[in-house]
């Protein structure tokens, strides 16, 4: 062939080797999601498109077999278009046989440098930036090559089946999204400015009620507002006006015997419309819900849809009550400080080394907070108070403190054996060691 049509002849294989570049990136990159939306829209194509990515390996087959073809005939036609005449230009001023070195030495570089830049990079690009759409155009000229190919396609995928099954390798692709994965997106939405922070946050949030337990959500023992069944109208009162809720336990004569719950709303129309406030009343005391304290907070969730209550008790295995748990307690996991009650903050940051935290606060606050990704020993507690107790090995006591992660974690308030509030300081080296097992924990202990 002249130089011009060999010159046309590599274009030409250049564009077909770009095809088959694009076509297999896109595919592969489709993001199945975004096909399914498609494809409920109405546009055939897209379900196409899924079907192929469920079994592929013709597909790529034919891909293979395009690339290869093309890139040996751009190897021929190249060498023998371009070398002569570069071998005829370098002649002029060396000797032939380096003249000849030289010329194929510059037409395998000039050829392979075009299909690299064109055949390669820059389909490959283009298929990333959309995928989806390069996809769906490229299916109608894939399903003439399958067609043509497909005697050498079947003789190529059962070799490919044969070996890997001799293998035992897994050839087919597991489709199932974890949470996972789609934490991944939103972090990625998040960083591309598709969803805000506290968004990406609150959908975190919602994943994480599968593995936080009631406890990291429930109002303590020591802090329930409660009443006995036999109290008078006037303590009734007294409590409505210091305690203000929205729900009161009703117990027996303790608050391990809970009989059931009073909704502030019927104690307030009693009131206005004054009537006397007497909890051995069956009409004003409603049946409680009752959970185990090793529930997680999306089994509260099922247990209040099931009974249609906002409102339950949490026992321990003992029978013990242990904390009380309203839906709002819940939403306000998901949502933070969106949803909540007009309570204290349970973690104030003083300045931008220092955190004043409250012991019940939940431990997964505390690492959200800190930016920390695990405490030691993180199975056996659930709040900061319970890490400060695993930690020190006893109940501790005011000034004790504990260093972990590059933080100080100092006891600063203690209340009938119930921390009341830490004080987690930044350490001077961040990149302080962490705490180990055994004697030496890893901690300071202030007498």
């Amino acid at each position: 062939m002249q130089l011009p049509e060999s010159l046309f002849a590599i274009a030409l294989l250049i564009v077909l080797s770009a095809f088959f570049s694009l076509s297999e990136l896109s595919l592969a990159a489709s993001r199945r999601l975004r096909l399914r939306q498609l494809a409920v829209d109405g546009d055939l194509r897209a379900e196409q498109v899924l079907k192929l990515q469920e079994a592929p390996g013709d597909y790529f087959t034919v891909v293979q077999i395009g690339q290869n073809a093309v890139a040996i005939l751009g190897g021929i036609v190249g060498e023998g278009a371009l070398t002569p005449s570069l071998s005829r230009v370098f002649a002029l001023w060396t000797q032939e046989s380096t003249a000849n070195t030289l010329g194929f030495v510059c037409s395998f570089f000039f050829i392979t440098s075009l299909f690299i830049l064109f055949s390669d990079l820059f389909p490959k690009r283009l298929g990333m930036a959309e995928p989806e759409r390069w996809a769906m155009r490229a299916l109608t000229p894939m399903a003439w090559f399958m067609r043509i190919f497909k005697p050498i396609v079947w003789l190529y995928a059962k070799t490919t089946d044969l070996v890997f099954g001799l293998l035992g390798i897994q050839t087919t692709r597991d489709e199932r999204i974890t949470s996972e994965d789609i934490l991944a997106m939103t972090e990625a939405g998040a960083r591309a400015g598709i969803l805000a922070a506290r968004e990406q946050q609150v959908i975190a949030n919602v994943f994480e009620l599968d593995s936080r337990t009631v406890s990291s959500a429930m109002t303590q023992r020591e802090r329930i507002a409660f009443f006995l069944r036999d109290d008078p109208d006037e303590v009734i009162r007294a409590r409505i006006a210091e305690e203000p809720f929205s729900t009161y336990p009703v117990c027996d004569g303790d608050i391990d015997h809970v009989v059931g719950y009073v909704d502030a709303k019927d104690l307030f129309q009693r009131v206005l419309n004054n009537q006397a406030l007497s909890l051995k009343d069956e009409h004003l005391v409603r049946k409680v819900l009752i959970v185990p304290d090793r529930l997680t907070l999306a089994e509260v969730l099922d247990q209040f849809r099931l009974v249609h209550e906002d409102f339950a008790v949490i026992v321990n295995e003992y029978s013990l009550v242990v904390g009380v748990v309203t839906l709002n307690d819940v939403m306000s996991t998901v949502m933070g400080d969106l949803v909540g009650p007009d309570d204290e903050e349970q973690i104030v940051r003083r300045d931008e080394n220092s955190w004043l935290i409250d012991g019940v606060t939940p431990i997964e606050e505390v690492l959200r907070a800190l930016h920390l990704d695990e405490l030691p020993h993180d199975d056996e507690y659930e709040t900061l108070a319970g890490f400060m107790m695993v930690m020190l090995r006893r109940v501790p006591r005011r000034t004790d403190s504990v260093s972990f992660g590059g933080y100080k974690f100092e006891v600063l308030d203690v209340d009938s054996f119930r921390i009341d509030q830490v004080m987690v300081s930044r350490l001077g080296d961040t990149g302080a060691p962490a705490a180990k097992e055994g004697a030496d924990t890893g901690f300071t202990e202030n007498i």
